[in-house]
């Protein structure tokens, strides 16, 4: 991709990394630089940088952005522990993560609005996004709501609401539901916004060490919070090879560096972590504290402060922070973390927006990678086909669903498409047949054959009749799902999503999408030439057996690679 004249937004741009992504884009020449970073005061000072660096570039063409690109643009300027500790924000945050992704979850997404402000060309993702959810430390929330509910069931008198506030913030911890929530709403901002081009800067998360990595976090060896890091991380990557693998999604690449990344400075001066100083203290040798049978991790006023900060030399690391001469050296040392400079991530990122190739991009690995469809498959699946036509006539049925497969909603469109078939014959009847015959004969069907009728609502697919407010139901049903609740609130709209997902619906409507249906199987047949013999498409009239039958499973195929744009990108 020819990257002069396009915008360019570069996430978490005061970074390490996107520093070094915002200098080698200025080789490019692009339009303007959307420079993002979590804290006002960074994405400002990014900016002022670049500014520095680049004075010819003009007014307004480095713009900073600040704020959390995981939350609601309403919290994007709140610290987590703030949000955590307010009720209100964290209703907020659990119905914007479990929810189901509504137009309104999207508009009021940070990023979403985010990538509408600006409409990038192309994207560039250098957040530490494992780091910054895995490091929300799941197995600390998980323990306080362990020790909450405890104390509730050692005393009746105790009151539950701590117990609710723990469990509350566990669910916010939740790192699935935050990632999956995230790439959805990246994916869906980026369409929206008519991206091209999406490059995500990744993490191994153990800087490309093993099980035996020997740095923790206080706890056991390999550190559990370290190892969360990783499988976020390659969690993230594979929903990045889904979105690659989407036919409307920009085009998604991964660079994963492996090594330990540096650096920004070296100098010496205050020691600073997440942005404070480390005040020294100090205990004198006659103030040590006798070993007893217990110890306490914290002890207020045991050591009296010096007044002072500690200030040494040290490396900038970016995110990671300031290392010691002597912390560098031993993560740098041939057989450990070793390191990769953000220089040469950046050249990588570049060179595959250009369409260059680097042999870095994970998801163009991966796509290498993995076993896809065989011919040898293909081939062996006329004759699975045959053998199971065979066991159907032998035995006088016709295997139609069993919803095991799923989603309810293929089940569905399965048993209403053999419902069609079974009552009209072909394609063509279907689509010259009024609407109220096609209701009224499918009805008669389902009245009349209580062995069909059962086998339906039997797999959890109901069945609304034609008066739009009867439903033959089993026991259980899969739509809606019950996540939870007992009862659901019916009405027309209800009705209408509830049949649309995975309801036998014999509604004269449903009939009409059908006819609609079987018109564009038959303008599409019928629109090749008669002596069309090649390889061009697929759906001919062969396939089709000329339009004399109704094969359900052809036809739900049909549907979900065209009506519902379902169509798989690579094989």
């Amino acid at each position: 991709m020819d990257i002069q004249g396009k915008t360019v937004l570069i996430i978490g741009g005061w970074g390490l990394v996107g520093s070094a992504v915002c200098r080698k884009f200025m080789e490019e020449h692009p339009r303007r630089l959307i420079v993002t970073s979590l804290t006002e005061s960074e994405a400002r000072e990014a900016v002022a940088d670049l500014e520095r660096l680049y004075p010819d570039a003009g007014k307004g063409f480095f713009v900073p952005w600040w704020g959390n690109i995981f939350v609601r643009d309403e919290l994007k300027d709140l610290p987590r522990d703030r949000m955590l500790a307010s009720k209100k924000y964290r209703a907020m945050m659990i119905e914007d993560m479990l929810e189901e992704l509504s137009g309104p979850v999207l508009e009021r997404s940070s990023l979403y609005r985010l990538l509408q402000k600006f409409k990038p060309d192309i994207v560039v993702d250098c957040v530490n996004s494992a780091t910054g959810i895995a490091y929300q430390d799941i197995f600390q929330s998980s323990r306080r709501v362990l020790k909450e509910a405890k104390a509730v069931q050692r005393t009746r008198k105790a009151k539950p609401d701590k117990l609710v506030e723990v469990t509350e913030q566990l669910i916010c911890t939740l790192y699935v539901p935050q990632l999956i929530r995230h790439v959805q709403l990246m994916y869906r901002s980026m369409q929206l916004a008519g991206t091209k081009i999406y490059v995500k800067i990744g993490t191994s998360g153990t800087g490309g060490m093993g099980l035996n990595i020997p740095y923790t976090h206080s706890e056991e060896r390999p550190s559990r919070v370290l190892l969360s890091k990783s499988a976020v991380a390659g969690a993230h990557t594979l929903l990045l090879f889904l979105m690659g693998r989407t036919p409307d999604a920009p085009i998604t690449k991964e660079i994963k560096p492996t090594a330990a990344i540096a650096w920004k400075a070296i100098g010496y001066g205050d020691i600073t972590k997440r942005g404070r100083g480390i005040p020294l203290e100090d205990c004198p040798v006659a103030g040590a504290v006798k070993l007893t049978k217990t110890l306490k991790p914290s002890m207020p006023g045991i050591a009296r402060a010096r007044g002072e900060q500690l200030r040494s030399v040290f490396i900038d690391t970016g995110e990671n922070g300031y290392f010691s001469r002597g912390e560098f050296e031993a993560i740098s040392t041939p057989g450990q973390m070793e390191f990769v400079t953000p220089e040469e991530i950046a050249e990588s990122t570049v060179f595959e927006i250009r369409a260059g190739n680097t042999g870095h991009d994970i998801i163009n690995a991966l796509d290498n990678a993995t076993l896809a469809p065989t011919y040898r498959a293909g081939y062996m699946f006329h004759s699975a086909l045959k053998t199971m036509r065979k066991l159907e006539q032998d035995h006088g049925v016709d295997s139609v669903a069993f919803e095991m497969l799923g989603p309810p909603r293929l089940s569905k469109l399965l048993y209403e498409s053999y419902l069609l078939k079974v009552c009209f014959g072909d394609v063509r009847t279907v689509a010259r047949t009024e609407t109220s015959i096609l209701s009224r004969r499918l009805f008669d069907l389902i009245e009349a054959d209580d062995q069909l009728r059962s086998q339906i609502i039997s797999i959890g697919i109901p069945i609304l009749l034609p008066d739009g407010r009867s439903l033959v139901r089993a026991s259980t049903i899969k739509i809606p799902p019950a996540q939870g609740q007992e009862e659901f609130a019916v009405n027309a709209s209800s009705i209408d999503r509830w049949a649309h997902d995975g309801w036998v619906d014999l509604r004269e409507k449903n009939m009409k999408h059908w006819r609609q249906r079987f018109a564009q199987i038959i303008k599409e047949v019928e629109g090749l030439p008669d002596e069309e013999t090649s390889s061009r498409t697929m759906h001919n009239r062969e396939y089709w057996k000329n339009l004399t039958e109704i094969d359900p499973g052809k036809v739900c195929g049909w549907i979900f690679t065209y009506e519902e744009k379902g169509k798989r990108m690579k094989a």
